[in-house]
């Protein structure tokens, strides 16, 4: 457990790109021997003492004072409001892109390019990152729809097949609205994507793909759907690009013929008396 810990003290940033058994080989111990010391450290697990390695990294490399991640308070001025939240959207992205499992992702990805239809459920602030993802996905010529009423998503999930793909997005990974059409879209034999900073949540049983976000720290004036949403914006970025990449012949020609399409809304109108 020494070895471990002076591990992750030396070399935050090196340690926060490893894997539980990366860092049980750099160590010469055990994958239980890393996670009884994240939890000795005071961390629930390994996935846990990573983020906080790879903010701790963030940190360093930027050289800004930890007092900047300070909670912002009723009497900040708004110059302090400005730094702060953007410090803490820096952290967010960069814990999300640390833990986020590219092999997962790479996998959700193919079942997005290749589904014949797409369904995303999402609910408040996820259902905004929900309706970004599906817009994105349409204008290259995929069949997606995101859906935000619990009726109508579980409605449309039963109607999926193999072939067919579903993404559900949960920060809490426990939404009784956005599990109830997953599980239907698992059920019916459809590739399923979860979207989650609690991976080990209900949403994740009835997922074919996890990809997990940082877990948002919520405070009086900054909401935890303040900070879910900055690190389910990345992650649904990640997988319009890869998307994008994968059908690129027929995605290039939707794309520029949805701009065309709107160019005319973008041109300067001329005034009449």
């Amino acid at each position: 457990m020494q070895r471990v810990a002076e591990a992750v003290a030396g070399d935050p940033a090196g340690c926060a790109a490893l894997t539980v058994t990366g860092l049980a080989e750099l160590t010469g111990t055990s994958e239980a021997t890393v996670v009884r010391t994240a939890r000795l450290l005071g961390y629930p697990g390994y996935r846990d003492l990573r983020l906080a390695l790879a903010g701790l990294a963030a940190q360093q490399q930027s050289g800004r004072p930890p007092a900047v991640a300070a909670d912002i308070t009723v009497d900040d001025p708004i110059a302090d409001v400005v730094t702060k939240l953007a410090y803490d959207e820096q952290q967010t992205l960069a814990d999300t892109a640390a833990g986020l499992d590219t092999v997962q992702l790479g996998a959700a990805v193919t079942a997005l390019a290749t589904a014949r239809r797409i369904d995303i459920y999402g609910v408040g602030a996820s259902g905004l990152v929900a309706q970004d993802l599906a817009q994105k996905l349409l204008r290259i010529g995929l069949v997606a729809h995101a859906h935000s009423d619990p009726h109508l998503a579980v409605t449309n999930a039963v109607q999926l097949r193999s072939g067919d793909a579903a993404v559900a997005i949960s920060h809490s990974g426990s939404t009784g609205d956005i599990v109830e059409p997953l599980r239907a879209a698992f059920d019916h034999g459809a590739t399923t994507v979860a979207i989650t900073g609690r991976p080990d949540g209900p949403v994740s049983q009835y997922a074919d793909h996890v990809l997990t976000t940082s877990t948002a720290r919520e405070t009086d004036l900054r909401p935890a759907a303040m900070s879910s949403r900055t690190g389910q914006l990345l992650v649904v970025d990640c997988l319009f690009i890869g998307v994008m990449q994968r059908t690129y012949e027929t995605a290039a020609p939707a794309l520029a013929a949805s701009y065309e399409a709107l160019a005319h809304r973008h041109s300067p109108r001329t005034r009449t008396r």
